[in-house]
């Protein structure tokens, strides 16, 4: 019944923060929604004293909700697998050099760079922090977010190819940034690992390829079933149970759940799509995954903007704040540039699809379920206060000029 009243209280806030959103502030669904949250949990903070019993029990309901299990566990699964489906194989192919290299090699530059940087300069702001902290930090921060990344691209009307490079790497990097976060974490908190070549390479195997192999035998599966029956409600389910079921098989083998997600989706979007339903199935479907990603966007980003109501003495850390954004939007460049110089991609990267690469690089949701996931400690109200400042600037600032930064610097560039 707790479960129940929760999530009916998330849902007719997000619809009531939508309709305001839509009617008053004109912005995109999500940031709309995320911005009135925020507003509305700093009303909350400075009439707490006038309404202690409201401000107590909101407060109560969201520290009651495991942000963590619920985004990485439950959410993260719908939203991955929602936004792959509308995926275009061609394109993706034609983009995988820089999609697979953005999403790894560039996940481990983006890393290193944030945690030096970080370790280097916190000591300007009273803080000391250990050099393992603050690579965990350049971990969780890392990953561009594929729900912030894609809700933004809707309205961005960027260009195609450079739309499948931003969103391609997006869905693809979660793998690796959670495994060199889940092996730095265990670092951090004093864990006896194997940090051998070989280990590793075995995790990021068994991670990656173990998801998207699941992922490809789910989606050819799910898809010459809906062949066999074309009725677009069992259709419907199927597509339910890849995800519903997919999850607990990945999370019962170890292996990424995520890619497991976004391999199913691309399979079923493209193969099954194509050889498995006809045109209303095709319709129903869609706009039923559509649905889904809209509900739960809403929810997540609604979460997003109510953290601030569980994030004690944020004002504190508002300097070094700022401060990480500048460090993470440098070390996003650093990221995208080495990569571009190096490495002889087929197609050349203007300035200007580097500069939208950099800016488009969104933080999220998954960005603070991994910092909440981190147990108690001295260190954890500061990584959860930057990681915050970074996140909703990246969102809110980053996700609202986008597509005008697009528009401006491609206007006479070829992506």
């Amino acid at each position: 019944m707790e479960l129940y009243y929760s999530f009916s209280v998330l849902i007719v806030l997000a619809s009531f923060f939508s309709y305001l959103n839509l009617r008053y502030l004109k912005l995109p669904s999500t940031i709309g929604i995320m911005i009135i949250a925020m507003l509305s949990s700093i009303v909350l903070v400075f009439t707490g004293s006038l309404f202690p019993k409201t401000f107590d029990h909101f407060s109560t309901l969201l520290q009651d909700v495991d942000f963590t299990e619920v985004l990485m566990g439950a959410m993260l699964n719908f939203l991955l697998f929602a936004g792959a489906i509308h995926i275009n194989l061609v394109d993706l192919r034609e983009q995988r050099a820089p999609v697979i290299i953005f999403s790894t090699v560039s996940v481990v530059i983006s890393t290193f760079a944030v945690g030096a940087l970080l370790f280097y300069v916190m000591p300007l702001f009273g803080f000391q922090i250990p050099f393992i902290y603050a690579l965990l930090f350049g971990a969780l921060i890392s990953p561009t977010d594929p729900i912030a990344v894609m809700g933004v691209l809707k309205d961005a009307n960027v260009k195609k190819s450079l739309e499948t490079k931003v969103a391609g790497e997006s869905l693809f990097n979660d793998g690796v940034a959670v495994v060199i976060f889940a092996v730095i974490l265990q670092l951090a908190q004093g864990s006896d690992i194997d940090l051998s070549f070989t280990n590793i390479s075995w995790l990021l195997i068994k991670e990656a390829l173990g998801g998207f192999l699941l992922g490809t035998l789910l989606g050819i599966g799910a898809s010459n079933a809906m062949r066999k029956i074309d009725d677009y409600k069992v259709s419907v389910l199927i597509t339910l149970s890849v995800v519903m079921g997919g999850y607990l098989i990945a999370h019962s083998i170890h292996i990424s759940g995520p890619l497991t997600m976004v391999a199913a989706g691309i399979v079923i979007g493209n193969y099954g799509k194509r050889t498995a339903m006809s045109a209303v199935t095709k319709d129903y479907l869609n706009k039923f995954w559509e649905l889904i990603d809209e509900i739960l966007n809403a929810i997540l980003f609604l979460f997003i903007g109510f953290e601030l109501l569980i994030i004690h003495n944020i004002t504190d850390y508002w300097l070094i704040g700022i401060c990480c954004i500048l460090i993470v939007l440098f070390s996003r460049f650093l990221s995208i540039y080495i990569p571009v110089r190096l490495i002889p991609f087929k197609n050349k990267f203007s300035s200007g699809t580097i500069k939208v690469l950099v800016w488009g690089g969104l933080r999220g949701g998954v960005s603070i379920a991994l910092v909440l996931s981190m147990d108690e400690g001295p260190y954890k109200p500061l990584l959860v206060g930057i990681t915050y400042f970074v996140v909703v600037f990246s969102i809110i600032v980053q996700g609202l000029t986008v597509g005008k930064l697009a528009k401006r610097v491609l206007s006479v560039e070829e992506v």
